[in-house]
């Protein structure tokens, strides 16, 4: 989802093939030996194969309203390899040994409550506008929100909760959860984002 978000606002136009991982295709596992979504395969043969890396590649390319500007990365990657662990383990507490989902659970909202700080101060995590730290971290914050919509809206964090109300509610968001039909061999390419006539 971050990925195409990026690629929508900076003008990028791509081929898209959308997969199930549980059926993945055999040149998902050529392109790509993590066999893990995203991966953007470029003009030239170079394959990115991680969303925040896909993001970095499209903004350095485009980035008109300067995302890139403020140093986020500390908090991206607080989010990337701390939250999202937490964030794993507390949806699908069964697919990991030892895991407690209410305990993972926990220790993932202190990472919201470190940013509700920020976000009681400011509109976006890095002042008053948005920027690549807001549009790294929100699709995670929501995958953790729509666990459990009534015990998130039961925290004491309403300005994690206003901000993630407007992320989703956003014309970039909305824009970006076109579906797309399961790619198969020969199929008829599709484009994301979605041109008028698909040719």
């Amino acid at each position: 989802m971050r990925a195409r978000i990026a690629l929508l606002y900076s003008g990028h136009t791509v081929e898209i093939r959308e997969v199930v991982l549980s059926d993945k295709p055999s040149s998902l596992l050529e392109y790509s030996n993590k066999a893990t979504v995203p991966v953007l395969v470029l003009p030239d043969g170079s394959v990115i194969d991680e969303s925040l890396d896909i993001m970095i590649w499209s903004l350095r390319l485009s980035d008109p309203e300067g995302w890139l500007a403020p140093d986020s990365n500390p908090l991206i990657e607080r989010f990337d390899h701390g939250f999202k662990g937490h964030l794993d383990r507390y949806k699908y507490s069964n697919r990991y040994e030892g895991a407690e989902s209410e305990l993972e659970r926990q220790l993932a909202l202190e990472y919201l409550i470190e940013i509700e700080s920020l976000l009681q101060a400011n509109k976006y995590l890095m002042g008053e506008n948005l920027t690549l730290a807001d549009v790294a971290v929100a699709p995670f914050i929501r995958q953790f929100a729509n666990t459990d919509r009534t015990w998130f809206e039961d925290q004491k964090i309403p300005g994690v909760q206003r901000w993630l109300k407007g992320f989703l509610e956003s014309e970039l968001f909305i824009s970006c959860m076109t579906k797309y039909s399961k790619w198969h061999e020969g199929d008829q390419v599709s484009f994301f984002p979605k041109l008028t006539m698909e040719r």
